[in-house]
């Protein structure tokens, strides 16, 4: 049997675990206490999954930061990418080995103080976004501030100007701004921030064709043909890339490794505490925070709620099972939205707190006719 709900904390509705029944309840906080433990697990070297963002991704950023100078310079992007991967003894193929030309061919024009720039500005929208979508969810001012400052944990990585040249950090923020752009009916904006993140890193592909099947899942028909056509235009580019990779290499380039394997949930949890500012505190207690952040993302009773934790569940998965001690900076991609889980929280361990302990019982008496 479900109970009444209660009045909500901080949201300005019930939570999905409002009324739910003891049983249910107490099902829901076993599943939380279990990845609460796995959490703290990560496998093969503690030490590489709970690096420090800056260190996590300097190998990668500072090929691409090479390349970028070498483009301005005059060098055209594969001919600089091909010399700088050789050098450094990187793989080269398949095509995936080498990023899409976009971030550092804009960069390369940009300059590197504008493209700093550009990247602090992109954090302050996004929290702004933030701000702004999470009005109506949280009426209480204090209680916005509060997710807004649990927001910048998530993209403090964009203030260090080392970063500049990281593909997966522009494309985290680019998705975290599509969805708190996202509303029923008004989605152009955000499909075209999708794109553009999945044109610098193409593994932000995967929160396109997340966004396409839900919205095909909730009938909007016209938005799931609008992610669609975006999606194919991803291909087409993706295939022109691979055309170009495969003309600058040669018989003696490295190739990609194959997939260490899984590496476990655990990794993954401990690659995004190594993504955020979550990072300067003990890595377990990192670790337990990412893990209910996420779990509160699973309390609101929103379709961006639904976007949000399907997009991180997906990248978990993704972490867990292809992840590996080079593969730190996928975390990236969803650093942004994790933390403002966080926020759901409250209202979320109240509502199962209070089924679970509910000890009402039903009393029939008989009345004479």
């Amino acid at each position: 049997m479900t109970r009444a709900a209660a009045r909500p904390l901080w949201l300005a509705t019930p939570s999905r675990y409002a009324g739910r029944s003891r049983l249910h309840a107490r099902w829901l906080l076993a599943v939380l206490a279990l990845l609460l433990l796995v959490s703290l697990a990560s496998p093969g070297n503690p030490g590489s999954a709970a690096v420090s963002a800056g260190s996590a991704d300097q190998p990668t950023e500072i090929l691409y930061d090479g390349i970028v100078e070498d483009i301005r310079h005059g060098a055209d992007y594969y001919s600089a990418a091909a010399q700088a991967l050789r050098s450094a003894g990187a793989p080269m193929h398949p095509f995936f080995a080498i990023r899409l030309p976009t971030l550092s061919v804009a960069q390369a024009h940009l300059g590197q103080v504008t493209s700093a720039l550009i990247l602090y500005v992109l954090a302050v929208l996004t929290l702004f976004g933030w701000w702004n979508r999470l009005r109506a969810a949280l009426p209480a001012r204090r209680v916005r501030i509060v997710a807004v400052l649990l927001a910048a944990t998530g993209v403090a990585s964009a203030i260090l100007g080392q970063l500049v040249a990281t593909h997966d950090l522009w494309a985290g923020l680019i998705i975290a701004l599509s969805l708190v752009s996202r509303r029923p009916g008004h989605w152009v904006t955000a499909a075209a921030l999708g794109l553009s993140a999945a044109l610098i890193r193409e593994t932000a592909a995967l929160y396109a064709i997340i966004m396409m099947i839900l919205a095909l899942l909730e009938g909007q028909r016209r938005e799931a043909t609008g992610w669609a056509a975006l999606l194919v235009i991803f291909a087409v580019v993706v295939a022109f890339h691979a055309q170009a990779v495969a003309g600058i290499v040669g018989p003696l380039d490295q190739p990609s490794p194959a997939w260490a394997g899984a590496a476990g949930f655990g990794f993954a949890i401990h690659a995004i505490v190594a993504a955020t500012a979550w990072s300067l505190i003990p890595a377990a207690i990192g670790a337990l925070v990412v893990t209910l952040s996420i779990a509160g993302w699973s309390a609101w009773r929103d379709p961006l709620a639904t976007r949000a934790l399907a997009t991180i569940a997906a990248q978990l998965l993704l972490m867990s099972f292809l992840g590996a001690s080079d593969k730190v900076q996928w975390a990236f991609l969803i650093a942004p939205i994790v933390p403002v889980g966080m926020v759901f929280l409250p209202d979320a361990l109240r509502d199962l707190s209070r089924a679970a302990l509910d000890r009402r019982r039903i009393t029939v008496t008989r009345t004479a006719a």
